[in-house]
């Protein structure tokens, strides 16, 4: 790591941050954008993220530090992710927040633009998603001609308050944002809020579909949370075997 802002974090922190970016791109949740972050382990005024870059070539000297207030720790360091504002809030606003992926998987999209749609949990798997997942409407904050990137804090701060206590916030015409309580969980619900999409559409052209009720969604994650390093170590072999770790 260039960072010196990271030296004293914990090597196992540091791969599984530079895997998620490698798996996330593996399974098409992110291609040339997107990104994800953890909360600094040892300073939760800060977070870990990669500089702005593709995350498939995502390293460990490419990994930075920043303050809850959008600036890099480290004074001349490189060039962050534009859109760092959207963890930066969160992390400040959600204090039980760990991690934070931000992605624009192209079949969650449709339910942030199609008024009436909500995206709902379809099956266990997608048991964290709740109730339904809200929707960011940047026009309310930015007005009708922004560029739709969250790129200062206060559209940070929109966005924070848009996912509120959920663990999902759509973002009309943009993406999705997931946060989770460890970095192996952002992934995985990352992963399955566009596994549950795909699987939401196609049973919305069969006709009206069964979603979990609130117990059995709250259930579901809960079960699912502790099987978290089964998914992730056979995630970690994908990536492996097609050269991407």
């Amino acid at each position: 790591m260039n960072d010196r802002a990271l030296a004293d974090v914990n090597p196992a922190v540091v791969e599984d941050l530079v895997d998620a970016n490698r798996i996330l791109y593996h399974f098409g949740v992110v291609d040339g954008f997107g990104h994800v972050s953890a909360r600094h382990p040892g300073d939760p005024s800060r977070f870990l993220i990669s500089r702005s870059m593709a995350p498939a070539l995502v390293t460990a000297t490419d990994l930075m530090a920043i303050h809850l207030d959008g600036r890099p720790v480290s004074d001349n360091g490189p060039t962050p992710y534009l859109e760092r504002f959207i963890h930066s809030e969160i992390y400040r606003a959600r204090p039980d927040v760990v991690a934070i992926v931000h992605s624009h998987s192209a079949a969650v999209i449709p339910f942030g633009i199609v008024p009436g749609a909500t995206l709902m949990p379809v099956s266990h798997m997608g048991g964290f998603i709740g109730e339904g997942a809200p929707v960011f409407e940047i026009r309310n904050t930015a007005g009708l001609n922004s560029d739709m990137l969250v790129r200062t804090p206060e559209l940070g701060a929109a966005l924070a308050k848009s996912l509120g206590s959920r663990n999902i916030v759509l973002m009309r015409g943009h993406g999705s944002t997931v946060v989770a309580f460890n970095l192996r969980q952002a992934v995985y619900r990352a992963i399955y809020a566009e596994v549950n999409a795909r699987q939401q559409s196609e049973a919305l052209k069969l006709g009206a579909p069964i979603y979990l009720t609130p117990g059995e969604a709250v259930e579901s994650a809960k079960a699912n949370d502790g099987q978290q390093d089964r998914a992730w170590n056979l995630w970690k072999r994908a990536i492996q075997e097609r050269g991407l770790s």
